[in-house]
């Protein structure tokens, strides 16, 4: 690679306007209501995205995956990857006792303590949509008498507020308040119905767009591509499917994106984060040391201080690097399946929409807990697109690690005479 492509790597800056845009992509798609199987919204979103967009193509595998890629880049064994999950924790109508009474079942985890008297919303078209009330989580009984959960998920009574013609299938989202931008000294945070993952698909849009500028200004850009996955609250179910099919070259670097529970040592403004594993497994170090190459080299630091420096030296550009035991991640899947996989994610306020959720784990909440909107800070988002991009141009093919350590030896073996 040239050394103005190395350099453009590290400097590449996105315009305001661009940036607006980018904001723009996060309010209008966290705000559409999805659930794992019904994702139709956020395709249909993401389809007219492309239609102004003859450099991008589109590219559906038979489980309704799709990846999209920038026109005129010749196919590689090992192109990179940045994929997503169009999906999101929430209800689906699946009986219709009556015209006020329905039953729902549950698709993705959230704290039994949240259901019993929550408001939600039955969205019977894009622009209309009912109000109803949770009751009971209905039970069936096992071999020995005892009440346990429906599988594969959870179902609960719902009483709508006045009649309606609800069709099985529809989708039902907590009752929320409107998403909102909340200025603060980081420059601001968003609060919206689902950041879980579709803060992750605008990032992922906005870096593709980004390289498909740069490509057409005259950049030299490989073969990089967005997967969009269905079904990931329920089992990373279309994760598994693409894996099983071999939907990606096997020589893929695949970057899974996602938004993790933020806590005090991975904090919001803190910055995108290097996701080294999940409570599952440790995801491929060869990848997530390139990717963390590439943040110190666009930070011009790492991710925290080391034990010669000050905090007052670390660098503007905020980064971290972090574990993130509290889920798991369809970079687990990918490794499982043999490929070469990590994960890049946003700290997240009010995980899977569960506000005050530390307080309902330790049993010490006032009240019945109730749902809030996912907070996201802006600057980790732009941070995670400024990643992708530099991602984009220029992904180290071998770990930054065995570089520095071969030069170590280089400069430094004389002591060992």
């Amino acid at each position: 690679m040239s050394e103005a492509t190395k350099s453009a790597s590290t400097t590449h800056s996105i315009p305001a306007d661009r940036r607006a845009d980018h904001q723009q992509w996060l309010l209008e798609v966290t705000r559409l209501p999805t659930a794992a199987g019904k994702e139709q919204r956020v395709i249909a979103w993401i389809d007219q995205w492309l239609s102004n967009r003859d450099s991008l193509s589109k590219h559906t595998d038979p489980h309704g995956n799709f990846e999209i890629r920038i026109v005129g880049i010749p196919e590689s064994d090992h192109p990179i990857y940045f994929t997503a999950h169009l999906d999101h924790p929430a209800f689906v109508v699946e009986e219709v006792a009556s015209e006020t009474q329905l039953v729902l079942s549950f698709r993705g985890g959230v704290m039994a303590d949240y259901f019993p008297g929550a408001k939600v919303r039955l969205h019977c078209s894009d622009t209309c949509f009912t109000m109803g009330t949770i009751g009971e989580e209905i039970k069936a009984t096992n071999d020995k008498g005892e009440a346990e959960s429906l599988k594969p998920f959870k179902r609960y009574t719902c009483t709508l507020d006045e009649s309606a013609a609800i069709e099985p299938g529809t989708i039902g989202t907590w009752d929320l308040p409107d998403a909102k931008i909340v200025e603060d000294e980081f420059g601001g945070i968003i609060h919206t119905n689902a950041c879980d993952d579709l803060a992750a698909v605008a990032a992922a849009l906005s870096a593709i767009d980004e390289l498909a500028q740069l490509k057409a200004d005259g950049t030299e850009i490989g073969d990089v591509r967005v997967l969009f996955t269905r079904a990931e609250e329920v089992g990373f179910i279309g994760a598994i499917g693409a894996s099983r099919d071999g939907f990606m070259p096997k020589g893929s670097r695949i970057i899974a994106l996602e938004n993790s529970r933020a806590f005090p040592d991975s904090p919001i403004h803190g910055g995108p984060i290097v996701r080294v594993g999940d409570r599952i497994s440790i995801f491929s170090p060869e990848l997530t040391g390139a990717i963390a190459k590439v943040a110190e080299r666009i930070a011009g630091g790492p991710a925290s201080p080391t034990a010669s420096q000050k905090i007052s030296e670390m660098p503007k550009w905020k980064w971290q690097r972090k574990l993130m035991a509290g889920g798991a991640c369809e970079a687990s899947v990918y490794c499982a399946y043999g490929y070469c996989s990590t994960c890049v994610c946003l700290p997240l306020g009010n995980y899977h929409n569960m506000a005050g959720l530390a307080e309902a784990q330790a049993g010490t909440h006032e009240g019945t807990p109730r749902v809030g909107c996912e907070f996201v800070g802006l600057d980790d988002y732009a941070g995670m697109v400024d990643l992708l991009v530099g991602c984009g141009i220029d992904l180290p093919s071998s770990p930054g690690f065995v570089q520095r350590v071969e030069k170590l030896w280089v400069d430094t073996r004389f002591v060992l005479a």
